[in-house]
């Protein structure tokens, strides 16, 4: 089976995980400290807190924006309608309105046309904040998204969970907003397993973010002291500990140093990473470029990080999704569906359906017709080839 992501432990990573058994520790200690040096340092922020999964860095990162009062519970935030559901699920949970713009249909990503169409028909003072999504690595428009934002008094929180390194006039996606959120999941970029984390330059919402992912305790420091014998939270007149003191209403999404210690050795991998993936791009857009009649291939540029290689079936009257993907299935290659249009094609919020059907048409197209296959860093020249015969032999 050519899977859509992989992930292979070898020598190098083995190793890493044998350090973290010989230290004698697993919960958060070097190995996540030194991560989040390594990461904030690479997408070129001042901090960076790891968590346990992309869905809970958002949800942390939602909450440290109310719990400091930058936006409003209950306002609306504008997001798109095309992604894992990850991000609505995320809004939902912390008490936001999520309201759904179209998005371009090369990029899968919302446009500042669609947020400043939206905004001038509606009352700005009922939303907080726009959180665009990098889909399958593609940059949203942030300059222009950015702009919009300053002019309506609104917040920018990126979604850049699939978008690792990923950059707009060398600049990284994910320093473009008050903060951003990272998946580490088995198919992204960069891969652990089961990781996120929230990158910001905003010391506060990063302290924030460090007591909402510990149970709302009262640490907030962004380099623990207390080795030293030296804890700047701990009271001098009674016996309460900051560990066990919490001040704010948070959640455990704490993480491993296991985790951690793959995500250091990901990050100095992460070019030839990143390199791979594009050239596998290239190269499958070679081999699928006679079905550009059948198939939008997707665009090559060589500033994106690449999480995959969507596909979108332009002639439904030749094929099918459902009837592609099951050939594909049948051939061996795996292949999944690009989300669906969150608002009109997902179950868990059929209560907006008659709200958004019909006005979100890319969306509900790319809902429909959408899918990708795998361009990870392990696939072969032979596995390229094999993926190029069985869409030939599908659809001549």
């Amino acid at each position: 089976m050519i899977t859509v992501g992989d992930f292979r432990i070898g020598a190098e990573e083995k190793e890493v995980i044998n350090e973290v058994i010989k230290s004698g520790r697993i919960s958060e200690g070097k190995y996540v400290k030194k991560f989040e040096l390594e990461f904030a340092k690479k997408v070129g922020v001042k901090y960076c807190v790891a968590l346990s999964s992309g869905t809970s860095a958002l949800i942390a990162g939602l909450l440290s924006l109310i719990y400091s009062g930058k936006i409003k519970k209950g306002s609306k935030v504008i997001t798109t309608p095309v992604t894992y559901i990850a991000t609505s699920n995320a809004i939902m949970l912390c008490g936001l309105e999520p309201v759904y713009v179209d998005i371009d249909s090369k990029t899968f990503c919302i446009t500042p046309e669609n947020i400043e169409k939206l905004l001038k028909i509606s009352d700005p003072e009922e939303y907080s904040l726009i959180l665009p999504v990098h889909l399958m690595g593609y940059p949203c428009d942030m300059e222009e998204i950015v702009k919009i934002a300053q002019k309506y008094n609104l917040l920018v929180f990126e979604d850049a969970a699939q978008a690792h390194n990923t950059k707009i006039k060398g600049k990284n996606v994910g320093t473009f907003s008050i903060m951003a959120d990272y998946s580490f999941y088995i198919a992204h970029n960069i891969q652990v397993g089961e990781m996120g984390a929230i990158v910001t330059d905003d010391k506060e919402l990063a302290g924030l973010v460090r007591q909402i992912k510990a149970n709302g305790r009262m640490c907030d420091c962004l380099e623990c002291t207390r080795n030293q014998n030296k804890c700047p939270k701990e009271p001098v007149d009674d016996d309460n500990d900051p560990r066990f003191t919490h001040n704010i209403i948070g959640y455990n999404f704490k993480t491993m140093e296991f985790q951690a210690a793959l995500g250091i050795l990901q990050i100095s991998k992460i070019e030839e990473i990143i390199k791979k993936r594009r050239e596998n791009v290239k190269k499958l857009n070679e081999k699928l470029k006679n079905f550009e009649n059948i198939l939008q291939l997707p665009y090559y540029d060589e500033n994106i990080s690449y999480l995959a290689y969507p596909l979108v079936i332009k002639d439904t009257l030749k094929i099918s999704r459902l009837k592609l993907r099951k050939e594909l299935a049948n051939n061996g290659i795996e292949s999944r569906p690009l989300f669906g249009c969150i608002p009109t094609q997902q179950p868990a919020y059929s209560f907006l359906k008659d709200k958004y059907t019909g006005k979100l048409p890319v969306a509900e197209n790319i809902g429909k017709n959408g899918f990708y296959i795998g361009c990870h860093q392990y696939l072969t020249e032979n596995d390229i080839d094999y993926i190029g015969e069985i869409f030939k032999k599908i659809l001549k």
